[in-house]
Protein backbone atom coordinates (compact mmCIF):
# COMPACT_ATOMS: atom_id res chain seq x y z
CA UNK A 1 0.00 0.00 0.00
CA UNK A 2 1.15 3.63 -0.28
CA UNK A 3 1.17 5.74 2.57
CA UNK A 4 0.26 9.77 2.94
CA UNK A 5 4.15 10.44 2.53
CA UNK A 6 4.56 8.77 -0.73
CA UNK A 7 6.89 5.50 0.26
CA UNK A 8 5.37 2.22 0.15
CA UNK A 9 4.92 -0.48 2.53
CA UNK A 10 3.29 -3.81 1.94
CA UNK A 11 0.89 -5.41 4.41
CA UNK A 12 2.70 -8.14 6.95
CA UNK A 13 0.30 -10.29 6.03
CA UNK A 14 0.78 -9.66 2.77
CA UNK A 15 4.54 -10.07 2.96
CA UNK A 16 3.95 -13.46 4.64
CA UNK A 17 1.60 -15.15 2.17
CA UNK A 18 3.65 -13.61 -1.43
CA UNK A 19 7.45 -14.85 0.39
CA UNK A 20 6.16 -18.39 1.15
CA UNK A 21 4.75 -19.02 -2.20
CA UNK A 22 7.14 -21.05 -3.80
CA UNK A 23 8.27 -19.37 -6.30
CA UNK A 24 9.39 -16.22 -3.65
CA UNK A 25 10.70 -18.78 -1.59
CA UNK A 26 12.59 -20.96 -4.07
CA UNK A 27 14.09 -18.00 -5.94
CA UNK A 28 15.44 -16.54 -2.27
CA UNK A 29 16.91 -20.13 -1.39
CA UNK A 30 18.53 -20.46 -4.94
CA UNK A 31 19.75 -16.94 -4.95
CA UNK A 32 21.06 -16.63 -1.73
CA UNK A 33 24.29 -18.31 -1.75
CA UNK A 34 25.07 -16.28 -5.36
CA UNK A 35 23.89 -12.83 -3.32
CA UNK A 36 26.18 -13.83 -0.61
CA UNK A 37 29.52 -14.30 -2.77
CA UNK A 38 28.85 -10.94 -4.31
CA UNK A 39 28.59 -9.08 -0.51
CA UNK A 40 31.82 -10.70 -0.06
CA UNK A 41 32.82 -9.53 -3.26
CA UNK A 42 31.69 -6.13 -3.02
CA UNK A 43 30.64 -5.32 0.83
CA UNK A 44 27.84 -2.93 -0.70
CA UNK A 45 24.27 -3.38 -0.28
CA UNK A 46 23.63 -6.26 -2.31
CA UNK A 47 19.05 -6.68 -3.31
CA UNK A 48 17.60 -9.21 -4.99
CA UNK A 49 13.92 -8.16 -6.07
CA UNK A 50 10.88 -9.12 -8.50
CA UNK A 51 8.43 -6.99 -10.22
CA UNK A 52 4.94 -6.88 -9.19
CA UNK A 53 2.59 -4.91 -10.74
CA UNK A 54 4.12 -1.50 -10.66
CA UNK A 55 6.80 -1.79 -8.30
CA UNK A 56 10.17 -3.56 -7.16
CA UNK A 57 9.54 -5.94 -4.24
CA UNK A 58 12.67 -6.73 -2.14
CA UNK A 59 13.52 -10.44 -1.61
CA UNK A 60 16.27 -10.29 -0.18
CA UNK A 61 18.89 -7.37 1.06
CA UNK A 62 22.77 -7.92 2.57
CA UNK A 63 24.19 -4.52 3.85
CA UNK A 64 27.20 -4.05 5.22
CA UNK A 65 28.08 -1.63 8.52
CA UNK A 66 30.25 1.13 6.12
CA UNK A 67 27.59 0.19 2.97
CA UNK A 68 25.66 3.93 1.81
CA UNK A 69 22.54 4.16 3.45
CA UNK A 70 19.04 3.56 1.51
CA UNK A 71 15.61 3.18 2.39
CA UNK A 72 15.22 -0.55 0.74
CA UNK A 73 14.52 -2.91 2.96
CA UNK A 74 12.92 -6.71 2.61
CA UNK A 75 9.30 -6.96 1.77
CA UNK A 76 9.34 -3.22 0.93
CA UNK A 77 8.78 -1.84 -2.38
CA UNK A 78 10.15 0.81 -4.49
CA UNK A 79 8.81 2.12 -8.07
CA UNK A 80 10.78 0.93 -11.27
CA UNK A 81 12.19 4.11 -12.55
CA UNK A 82 14.36 5.03 -9.78
CA UNK A 83 16.02 2.16 -8.76
CA UNK A 84 18.37 -0.12 -10.32
CA UNK A 85 16.70 -3.44 -10.04
CA UNK A 86 13.49 -1.49 -11.26
CA UNK A 87 14.76 -0.23 -14.07
CA UNK A 88 15.57 -3.45 -15.20
CA UNK A 89 12.68 -5.50 -14.53
CA UNK A 90 10.94 -3.09 -16.05
CA UNK A 91 13.28 -2.75 -19.29
CA UNK A 92 12.23 -6.55 -19.41
CA UNK A 93 8.80 -6.39 -18.42
CA UNK A 94 6.15 -7.51 -20.94
CA UNK A 95 5.17 -4.29 -23.88
CA UNK A 96 1.76 -3.97 -21.92
CA UNK A 97 3.32 -3.18 -18.20
CA UNK A 98 5.90 -0.82 -19.84
CA UNK A 99 2.81 1.49 -21.62
CA UNK A 100 1.33 0.97 -18.50
CA UNK A 101 3.89 2.53 -15.78
CA UNK A 102 5.43 5.26 -18.12
CA UNK A 103 1.66 5.95 -18.85
CA UNK A 104 1.55 6.96 -14.87
CA UNK A 105 2.74 10.17 -13.20
CA UNK A 106 6.09 9.30 -12.39
CA UNK A 107 7.64 10.61 -8.81
CA UNK A 108 10.98 12.70 -8.87
CA UNK A 109 13.07 12.03 -5.76
CA UNK A 110 15.93 13.68 -6.27
CA UNK A 111 16.98 16.31 -8.98
CA UNK A 112 18.55 13.63 -11.19
CA UNK A 113 15.05 11.39 -11.09
CA UNK A 114 14.23 10.13 -14.84
CA UNK A 115 10.57 11.00 -15.18
CA UNK A 116 9.95 11.36 -19.05
CA UNK A 117 8.63 8.83 -20.42
CA UNK A 118 10.51 8.70 -23.61
CA UNK A 119 13.71 9.50 -21.97
CA UNK A 120 12.81 5.90 -20.04
CA UNK A 121 11.92 3.93 -23.45
CA UNK A 122 15.09 5.28 -24.64
CA UNK A 123 17.21 3.89 -21.36
CA UNK A 124 15.19 0.97 -21.08
CA UNK A 125 16.26 -0.11 -24.68
CA UNK A 126 19.70 0.70 -24.09
CA UNK A 127 19.40 -1.48 -20.93
CA UNK A 128 18.16 -4.45 -22.91
CA UNK A 129 21.04 -4.11 -25.48
CA UNK A 130 24.21 -3.88 -22.60
CA UNK A 131 22.33 -6.14 -20.16
CA UNK A 132 22.69 -3.96 -17.13
CA UNK A 133 21.23 -0.75 -15.78
CA UNK A 134 23.21 1.45 -14.17
CA UNK A 135 21.72 4.44 -12.30
CA UNK A 136 22.67 7.04 -9.41
CA UNK A 137 21.41 9.59 -7.26
CA UNK A 138 17.85 8.89 -8.71
CA UNK A 139 16.16 7.57 -5.25
CA UNK A 140 19.18 8.38 -2.61
CA UNK A 141 21.45 11.26 -2.30
CA UNK A 142 24.92 9.84 -2.36
CA UNK A 143 23.70 5.93 -3.61
CA UNK A 144 24.47 4.67 -7.07
CA UNK A 145 23.60 1.02 -8.21
CA UNK A 146 24.19 -1.54 -11.09
CA UNK A 147 21.76 -4.13 -11.78
CA UNK A 148 21.68 -6.96 -13.90
CA UNK A 149 18.60 -9.57 -14.78
CA UNK A 150 17.93 -13.31 -13.50
CA UNK A 151 16.36 -15.44 -16.20
CA UNK A 152 14.78 -18.73 -15.19
CA UNK A 153 14.81 -21.73 -17.48
CA UNK A 154 12.26 -20.38 -20.61
CA UNK A 155 14.67 -16.91 -20.55
CA UNK A 156 12.03 -14.67 -18.52
CA UNK A 157 13.78 -12.17 -16.40
CA UNK A 158 12.23 -13.37 -13.73
CA UNK A 159 14.10 -10.92 -11.26
CA UNK A 160 17.09 -8.69 -10.87
CA UNK A 161 20.00 -8.25 -8.72
CA UNK A 162 22.00 -4.97 -7.85
CA UNK A 163 24.54 -3.80 -5.74
CA UNK A 164 23.99 -0.04 -4.00
CA UNK A 165 27.20 1.87 -3.75
CA UNK A 166 28.32 5.33 -2.53
CA UNK A 167 27.88 7.54 -5.47
CA UNK A 168 31.81 7.76 -7.49
CA UNK A 169 32.84 10.08 -10.60
CA UNK A 170 33.24 6.93 -12.53
CA UNK A 171 31.25 3.57 -11.88
CA UNK A 172 33.51 0.55 -10.77
CA UNK A 173 33.66 -1.32 -13.67
CA UNK A 174 34.87 -4.62 -11.11
CA UNK A 175 30.89 -4.07 -9.67
CA UNK A 176 29.24 -4.35 -12.98
CA UNK A 177 31.59 -7.66 -13.37
CA UNK A 178 30.48 -8.88 -9.89
CA UNK A 179 27.04 -8.21 -10.20
CA UNK A 180 26.60 -9.72 -14.10
CA UNK A 181 28.36 -13.31 -12.47
CA UNK A 182 25.44 -13.29 -10.10
CA UNK A 183 23.01 -12.59 -12.15
CA UNK A 184 24.35 -15.32 -14.47
CA UNK A 185 24.56 -17.61 -11.36
CA UNK A 186 21.57 -17.50 -9.99
CA UNK A 187 19.92 -17.74 -13.59
CA UNK A 188 22.10 -21.14 -14.15
CA UNK A 189 20.68 -22.37 -11.12
CA UNK A 190 16.78 -21.62 -12.06
CA UNK A 191 17.49 -23.77 -15.46
CA UNK A 192 18.96 -20.89 -17.86
CA UNK A 193 21.26 -21.83 -21.05
CA UNK A 194 22.17 -19.11 -22.86
CA UNK A 195 21.85 -20.15 -26.65
CA UNK A 196 24.85 -19.69 -28.57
Amino acid sequence: MRLDNGRYALGLRLWEVGVQTPTAHNLRTIALPYLEDLFEATREHVHLAILDRHDALYLEKLSGHQAVHVISRVGGRLPLHSTGVGLVLLAHARPEIVDSYLSSSLRRFLPLTVTSADELRRRLAVIRANGVAHMSEEMTAGSSSVAAPIRDRTGSVVAAVSIVTRTAPEPDRAHEVAVRLAARGVSRALGYRRSV
